[in-house]
């Protein structure tokens, strides 16, 4: 038995009209200091006065949002009971929102014990409401967070499929000026969630036409976003909608092996977590190619490639993800992404003690033990073609 977790999604132009008709009291808007500063959350509050709805505004988000962040942030709601939880940003904030509302909700639960397998009761006090600045995370439509316990020094994942948003508002102009590099950089990680939503081994009926499509999508519509910008509207709102759909397929179904090793490099070597998953994505394609244990022809007929079979589909889907990378400027190796081979060298034993240790493997179609991460890495590192 399994199930399918959906928000209410409104998009396309004027999407954020749909706050026009909120009933409501209060609404608690969190969001970071640069989206505030954009204008962006006076949209949504001047949509919010003429419902009748009052709101505060908490702008403290900041990247990798912390624990103690999200603490404050839930104190804060506290003070003022609000009726929704609003936030406004990219999946730093989106992720720091759904988590205040958990700790808002259930004040005594400690942020280590939230997990998707126990009831929390959610619902009763406060909804919320999703509206991304960047098209990549999919954290509109989906259940997880990750926090920084900035006093333990240490990650911990927070989720439950309770706290999916109730209503994710995906407007296009919400994302028009993104600049270039935060494009790629997040346009990309839509392309890990949906080749990874539909490879691992939870992959479902109900999930595998939603990652095939946005697979499409990024293909045809990410290269354009980033060369036009904001000229191409059109390309913008496509890539916002293929953000949602391949977190809905994604988060219903589950991530792999690209997102083990992306969240241990990422955190070790302080590249964003688009770029580094979107880098390794061909590598990991290709371990698990070369054992036929691939997912990938209809993928690849998807994107218009003349795969005959699992081999030939796994090797050019890989090859066409790099051209992808290099048509937009993204790194093609670890060693392109700036790190050196001394730092390299120096911190690999931690970047595999990570992945090792990462929730994302377990649904991998090809598992590798330590030797093989620590070589997964060193071709990574060369923009080496994996052969084992």
């Amino acid at each position: 038995m399994w199930y399918f977790r959906s928000p209410e999604i409104v998009f396309g132009e004027d999407a954020l009209s749909r706050l026009d008709s909120l009933v409501g009291k209060h609404a608690f808007i969190v969001t970071d200091a640069a989206i505030a500063s954009l204008g962006l959350v006076d949209r949504v509050r001047e949509k919010l006065n003429g419902a009748g709805t009052s709101s505060t505004v908490f702008s403290k988000v900041e990247p990798e949002p912390s624990l103690q962040t999200v603490q404050r942030g839930a104190e804060e709601m506290r003070a003022v009971s609000p009726d929704w939880i609003i936030g406004v940003g990219g999946g730093s904030v989106l992720d720091a929102a759904m988590a205040m509302r958990i700790l808002y909700e259930r004040p005594d639960l400690a942020p280590e014990a939230i997990n998707p397998f126990e009831p929390l009761g959610l619902g009763t006090q406060v909804r919320l409401i999703c509206i991304p600045t960047t098209a990549g995370t999919g954290s509109e439509v989906t259940a997880g967070a990750v926090l920084t316990d900035l006093e333990a020094q240490r990650k911990i994942e927070v989720g439950s499929y309770e706290a999916v948003p109730d209503i994710a508002i995906i407007d296009p102009q919400f994302t028009a000026t993104l600049p270039r590099q935060l494009t790629a950089d997040t346009g990309i990680d839509v392309l890990t969630h949906s080749v990874e939503g539909y490879c691992n081994t939870w992959a479902n009926d109900f999930c595998d036409g939603l990652c095939l499509q946005a697979t499409r999508m990024v293909f045809e519509y990410l290269p354009r976003v980033v060369e036009h910008g904001v000229a191409d509207m059109e390309a913008r709102e496509k890539m916002a909608n293929a953000a949602a759909i391949a977190g809905l397929g994604m988060g219903n179904s589950h991530i792999a092996l690209a997102h083990a090793m992306g969240h241990a490099a990422g955190a070790i070597f302080g590249i964003p977590h688009g770029r580094i998953t979107g880098l390794v994505l061909p590598f990991t394609i290709e371990y698990t190619t070369n054992v036929s244990a691939g997912r990938y022809l209809d993928l690849a007929r998807m994107i218009g490639l003349p795969a005959q079979d699992e081999a030939q589909a796994g090797q050019q889907l890989a090859a066409a993800i790099r051209g992808l990378l290099t048509r937009i400027d993204q790194p093609v190796s670890i060693q392109a992404a700036g790190i050196s081979p001394e730092d390299f060298e120096a911190k690999l034993a931690d970047v595999c003690d990570r992945a090792e240790m990462d929730a994302s493997i377990i649904t991998s179609r090809r598992i590798p033990d330590r030797s093989a991460f620590e070589q997964l890495f060193r071709y990574a590192y060369a923009g080496q073609s994996i052969d084992f």
